[in-house]
């Protein structure tokens, strides 16, 4: 089996990643070179290439053309130590106010995508062949830390309509090839999740990724129902999109018999951080400037809780400086014994999805509702409320300009509740945040087993 892992992660792969013109295969080189110098020699790297990056939107991106005039630096400011501290906090408004000031001239092949909205607001924004070459050289390397590859058997534990929506003939077959499989995960009843487990055993996965939320569904089902999971293959399980707690690790690892990898990144951020076998939580230095900030926007002392920002360098085509993640996190100062440079994320605190009840009782991931509301471009805020087992109220702020396809959204959603579902709709002016001052777009008011967190 290694023999054909072999051939897919030193031909077929880096070919394919060649006929869509990535640089997927001399990035990777050199990251699984910078990741052993030392934490000094990684900074002054990433110092460099921050220079570069901020030269080249300098030049060729009319925002930041726009805004270095404004703030009065030149081009001899670029390289200063406390450049980033001179420049404003990009907000999500003003990514969407200035979309097309933000496209750096001349660049090509570049495609719009949106972000999930489980924060409520869905962002647009766009992705060129560098930033998607950082995410998958950056996602392989942290793959290797565990002693998987690709071409070893993955298995795809999925509940987002993004992903699920783009399973074409062409994926399919590259899948295959690849030895990638997905497994959906939206709506898992008993008998679905029941179905999942069975499936999982039969293919065999050398390494698993999923939402914490629901591996851990899994796993406490397996516990329940008294079902021994047999997975003899299997070395990690990727957990990404949300916060693992510690409890979904315990559960997680004691079930499917392997160790839990946790990941933090996002569709408008990147590929952020990786946990090493050791436990330390990686960011990937030399592409991504992570800082944590307190409320004035001031940097926190290490070790201190504030809002996540980040600086994607592979971002040239749709830059996105000291971009505000909407993550609460703090940075730590260890040193880890894997003996890698780069730097580590102390904890992400971050937002967590919740999950709501369909009227069969299955458990709905939270992802999933917002990726159905924000299909409709006119929605600007939302946020759902399940009062009872079968009332749901569904708040929506439109667009200004934006008028809301109720019909088909209702339409949608009692899809996912159930036909006998009372699903409830109102157009309100704003959604008030929580007394921590974060917004919550999924409230489950239904007493019912354990929600995920």
């Amino acid at each position: 089996m290694k023999i054909y892992t072999k051939f897919v992660s030193g031909c077929l792969f880096p070919l394919h990643e060649k006929l869509k013109k990535h640089h997927t295969v001399s990035r990777l080189s050199t990251l699984e070179k910078s990741q052993w110098l030392s934490r000094d020699e990684i900074q002054l790297l990433q110092k460099s290439n921050l220079s570069q990056f901020l030269e080249r939107i300098h030049l060729h991106n009319p925002y930041y053309k726009d805004l270095f005039y404004q703030l009065g630096l030149s081009h001899s400011d670029l390289s200063l130590s406390n450049i980033l501290q001179r420049l404003p906090v990009l907000e999500k408004d003003v990514i969407r106010a200035n979309e097309g000031k933000l496209i750096t001239e001349g660049v090509k092949n570049i495609k719009f995508i949106r972000t999930s909205g489980s924060t409520g607001a869905p962002l647009r924004f766009a992705m060129g062949i560098e930033r998607i070459s950082h995410d998958v050289s950056a996602k392989w390397r942290a793959t290797r830390w565990w002693d998987v590859d690709i071409g070893d058997r993955e298995a795809v534990v999925w509940g987002s309509s993004i992903e699920l929506s783009g399973q074409g003939l062409l994926k399919h077959l590259r899948d295959r090839i690849l030895r990638s499989k997905l497994f959906p995960a939206q709506h898992m009843t008993e008998q679905g999740m029941a179905d999942i487990l069975e499936s999982l055993q039969n293919y065999r996965p050398s390494m698993i990724y999923g939402y914490p939320s629901i591996m851990s569904l899994l796993a406490q089902y397996a516990v329940d129902k008294g079902i021994s999971v047999r997975m003899p293959n299997l070395k990690v399980i990727f957990c990404t999109a949300e916060k693992l707690f510690v409890h979904q690790r315990q559960i997680i690892e004691q079930v499917f018999g392997a160790k839990v990898a946790d990941g933090y990144g996002g569709r408008d951020s990147g590929f952020i951080a990786h946990q090493c076998p050791q436990g330390n939580l990686h960011v990937c230095d030399e592409d991504i400037i992570v800082e944590i900030l307190d409320d004035n926007d001031q940097p926190c002392k290490v070790g201190e809780v504030g809002h996540l920002v980040v600086t994607n360098m592979s971002m040239t085509a749709f830059p996105m400086v000291r971009y505000r993640t909407g993550d609460l996190a703090r940075l730590s100062n260890v040193v880890c014994p894997c003996g890698r440079g780069l730097s580590v994320l102390d904890e992400v605190i971050g937002r967590s999805n919740d999950a709501i009840f369909a009227t069969d009782g299955a458990l709905v991931h939270g992802a999933f509702i917002g990726n159905i509301v924000r299909e409709d471009d006119a929605v600007n805020h939302f946020q759902l409320i399940q009062e009872s087992e079968k009332e749901y109220h569904l708040n929506l702020v439109p667009y200004s300009d934006g008028k809301i396809d109720i019909r088909n959204l209702q339409k949608r959603l009692l899809k996912v509740f159930g036909c006998d579902a009372c699903l409830v709709i109102h157009l309100v002016e704003n959604i008030a945040p929580e007394k921590t001052g974060k917004y919550k777009y999924i409230i489950n008011r239904v007493k019912k087993t354990v929600l995920v967190d």
